[in-house]
């Protein structure tokens, strides 16, 4: 039966994510058989001397070694990770922790919304930067973190952003910044092993393939197996991206009963949310915009069109339109002003 409600989407978001982050360590196992082939072919790792079927079986047989090992790895990293997950964002996007005397009005904002769910008001991190976006951080309570660029805060108005903190507050309430993080750990275990095993098959040179008569099959075998595997491990990351935004914009629209803040906000982000950082940070972006098909088919979130699309037929929004942005965002009217605290109660 088809998901019913916001908090049924939740559960069905969350069960689905739940059952794709146990593909990541498939996946990892598959690619691991991948490039034991691979080695096997390049005579890196002994063979069974026999025919191709019975090398194959051979490299089943040394993932019973091969396994718990890249479980010890993966610990190691997902270790560091957790613990400073927030550290490694920070030094790749720029961004910065403020205080409330530092921003009042935003920091009121995010706090209003965080009392309204009787949450701990994560902190808040600026980029300086004239780019559009914003993304919410963390693993565990008391180290979320939500992160907005200052082009953002030039260009909202006061209802369009206290949407868009609901709409990143809402990934913390559901979760998905964790489950994001996760993901991304494990996606690039996946791709620092593929990577340091096929970079160093350069050192060990193509002519070690001779001490294995069947080395050309298997190369071509384990080499299909690991790109296949490398290429699902990214496509699961993707999906689970791709399917919260929907949730957190519907999230957002629940915190502040106002979709047409949210729809506008979404707007005035559109081709204008292009932020430098690595593709795993990308995916918690408010908006991470891709072009071509190429792009298109790897992006990290639906099109803000049928996000919008979305807002309007379950929401009851109103689309205003493209935005040219040749209106004043910082009218004494609608914008947050900057100098002293106008916090209003959440209602």
């Amino acid at each position: 039966m088809a998901a019913v409600g916001l908090q049924t989407h939740i559960w069905a978001n969350n069960t689905r994510s739940t059952v794709l982050l146990i593909g990541f360590p498939i996946m990892l196992v598959v690619v691991l058989f991948g490039l034991e082939l691979v080695l096997m072919g390049f005579g890196v790792l002994p063979n069974s001397g026999g025919t191709l079927n019975d090398d194959i079986a051979y490299a089943v047989g040394m993932l019973g070694g091969t396994i718990p090992l890249a479980v010890v790895v993966a610990l190691i990293w997902f270790a560091i990770a957790w613990f400073g997950n927030q550290a490694m964002i920070d030094a790749m996007t720029g961004a910065r922790k403020v205080q409330r005397k530092d921003e009042p009005d935003l920091y009121n904002l995010l706090e209003n919304l965080a009392i309204s769910r009787g949450l701990r008001t994560p902190t808040l991190r600026i980029i300086e930067n004239d780019s559009l976006n914003a993304f919410a951080s963390g693993i565990r309570e008391g180290h979320y973190s939500v992160t907005v660029t200052r082009g953002l805060l030039a260009a909202l108005d006061r209802e369009e952003l206290e949407a868009v903190l609901a709409h990143e507050l809402t990934h913390v309430i559901n979760k998905d910044v964790r489950t994001m993080v996760i993901a991304s750990i494990f996606a690039g275990i996946i791709s620092v092993i593929c990577q340091l095993v096929l970079r160093g098959l350069f050192y060990v040179g193509g002519g070690r393939s001779r001490d294995n008569k069947n080395g050309g099959p298997l190369i071509l075998i384990g080499l299909a197996i690991a790109v296949i595997g490398y290429v699902f491990a990214i496509v699961i990351r993707l999906m689970l991206s791709r399917t919260r935004e929907y949730v957190a914009d519907a999230g957002a629209v629940e915190l502040t009963k106002n979709p047409d803040s949210m729809i506008s906000a979404l707007r005035k982000v559109t081709g204008r949310s292009k932020l430098e950082a690595p593709d795993d940070v990308q995916g918690m972006f408010l908006d991470n915009e891709r072009e071509g098909f190429t792009d298109a088919l790897f992006a990290t979130h639906p099109s803000i069109d049928k996000r919008i699309a979305a807002l309007i037929k379950f929401g009851g929004g109103h689309d205003p339109g493209p935005w040219d942005g040749m209106a004043d965002p910082m009218s004494a009217e609608t914008a947050v002003p900057r100098t002293a605290s106008t916090a209003v109660p959440y209602s």
